[in-house]
C-alpha cells in the first residue's frame, strides 16, 4: 500500500504543514529540529505533540513528578519556539509506560485530522537497537507504532473512530510519513543552515541535557551528512503516500528486478 522514495538528498520537499509526534520533550529536538526549523523558516506551520509528560526524567532527590512534568513542557515550548513551532499539543501519558492503544491511536488521528498535515515525523517502530550500543527506549516504539496506524488506516477512513466525526474532524489523508532512522534512512536534509538552531533548542532542555550534548549533537548531524554534499544532516526513513502510478510501478519492478 505504501511505497519508499529512492534514495536521495533533498531540496524540493517544503510542506505547508508538518506534525512531529514523539513520545518525550527534547526527542523531537534530536530527531528532527534540524529539519522543523529549516521547514518552518521557509513558511510551514509546524505542530509538535508530545504524547507523555516526561515525569520520570530525573536522578535529583528532591524532584517530583509533577513538578517535573511542569518543567519539561516549559523546555519543550521554548525549545520548540527557537526552531518556529507553531503549534503544541501534550497528551500527558504517564513516562515510561507508555503502550500503543486504541485510545492512544484514536488521540493522534483526531490531532492529525485537526492540524490535517501534509507530513508527519515520528519514530520508526522496528528500530529496536541503535548504533550498537543503545536499545531503544520502549516509548519511541510504541510512539512510532501508533502514529504509523494512524496515519493509515485510521486518519484516512471516515468509519474509523466515528466519534470523531461527531467532533468535526473529516478524515484526512497524509502525503508523507519521515521516520527518524540512522540505519535504513532513505532521505537525507541539509540542515547547515539551522544547525546552530538545533543546538539552541537542545540546550533549552537544561533538566535533561548537558551543555555538551549540544556539540554531541553538532557532531552527530555531521556524521549523518559524511557521504553527502552538505556539512550536517539529519536522515529519515521516508514513505510516500501520493506518488502517481507510474512511479508506483517502476518502483514495484525495481524492487522485483
Amino acid at each position: 500500500m505504501t511505497e519508499e522514495a529512492p534514495e536521495t538528498s533533498t531540496e524540493d520537499f517544503q510542506p505547508d504543514r508538518a506534525m512531529v509526534v514523539v513520545a518525550h520533550p527534547d526527542d523531537a529536538e534530536f530527531m528532527v529540529a534540524g529539519t522543523a526549523a529549516k521547514w518552518a523558516g521557509r513558511g510551514a506551520e509546524v505542530t509538535y505533540v508530545v504524547i507523555t509528560n516526561g515525569n520520570k526524567g530525573s536522578e535529583e532527590p528532591d524532584m517530583t513528578s509533577t513538578r517535573l512534568a511542569e518543567i519539561r513542557e516549559a523546555e519543550q515550548r521554548a525549545a520548540g519556539r527557537i526552531l518556529g513551532v507553531k503549534n503544541f499539543e501534550f497528551l500527558g501519558y504517564e513516562d515510561g509506560y507508555l503502550v500503543h492503544t486504541l485510545e492512544l491511536r484514536r488521540d493522534i488521528t483526531r490531532l492529525i485530522r485537526k492540524y490535517r498535515p501534509d507530513v508527519v515525523v515520528t519514530f520508526d517502530p522496528t528500530a529496536r537497537f541503535m548504533f550498537d550500543a543503545y536499545a531503544n527506549h520502549p516509548d519511541h516504539r510504541a510512539a512510532g507504532d501508533a502514529t504509523v496506524d494512524a496515519i493509515f488506516p485510521s486518519a484516512r477512513d471516515r468509519l474509523t473512530f466515528p466519534e470523531l466525526l461527531v467532533d468535526g474532524l473529516e478524515p484526512h489523508k497524509v502525503k508523507q510519513l519521515w521516520m527518524g532512522s540512522g540505519a535504513n534512512a532513505n532521505i537525507w536534509v541539509d540542515i547547515t543552515e539551522t544547525i546552530e538552531l538545533k543546538k539552541k533548542a537542545l540546550a533549552a532542555h537544561p533538566s535533561q541535557l548537558s551543555g555538551e550534548v549540544a556539540e554531541f549533537a553538532s557532531e552527530m548531524a555531521r556524521n549523518t551528512a559524511a557521504d553527502q554534499d552538505f556539512e550536517y544532516g539529519e536522515a529519515f526513513r521516508r514513505i510516500i503516500f501520493d506518488q502517481p502510478r507510474e512511479v508506483r510501478l517502476a518502483n514495484r519492478q525495481q524492487e522485483s528486478d
